[in-house]
């Protein structure tokens, strides 16, 4: 049995022939960083979508610096959760705060995800 099956969701809906790497979310990061807890990993989630959500819906009308350190907040939680896209998005934005194309990718990677963890929630 991998380590991916072991996480805290049954996954049917993330079982779509995703490999871990195509995958919003690494699930085996995720569970190595949650030690197994499967509680744990849903908590973090849940989390993490809640900011990431913020932070995807509030960049445009926040102030350069704003953006910079909520762009900073969410890469180490992205890294943290396994949601390398994000982080990696989320480091452009630090890069180039004014950069609305990143801010346009940043929304659809959070609702990838999003939708990747409701799918192996089921």
């Amino acid at each position: 049995m991998s380590s991916e099956n072991s996480i805290a969701f049954s996954m049917p809906g993330g079982e779509t022939g995703q490999s871990g790497a195509d995958r919003p979310i690494d699930l085996a990061h995720l569970s190595r960083q949650t030690m197994g807890d499967r509680m744990l990993e849903q908590e973090v989630l849940a989390l993490f979508l809640q900011q990431a959500g913020t932070v995807s819906r509030t960049l445009a009308g926040a102030a350069v610096q704003e953006r910079l350190v909520m762009a900073h907040g969410l890469k180490g939680s992205a890294r943290g959760v396994g949601a390398f896209a994000i982080a990696d998005c989320a480091t452009a934005i630090e890069r180039d705060p004014e950069d609305a194309a990143a801010w346009e990718r940043l929304a659809g990677l959070v609702e990838a995800a999003s939708d990747f963890v409701a799918a192996i929630g089921r």
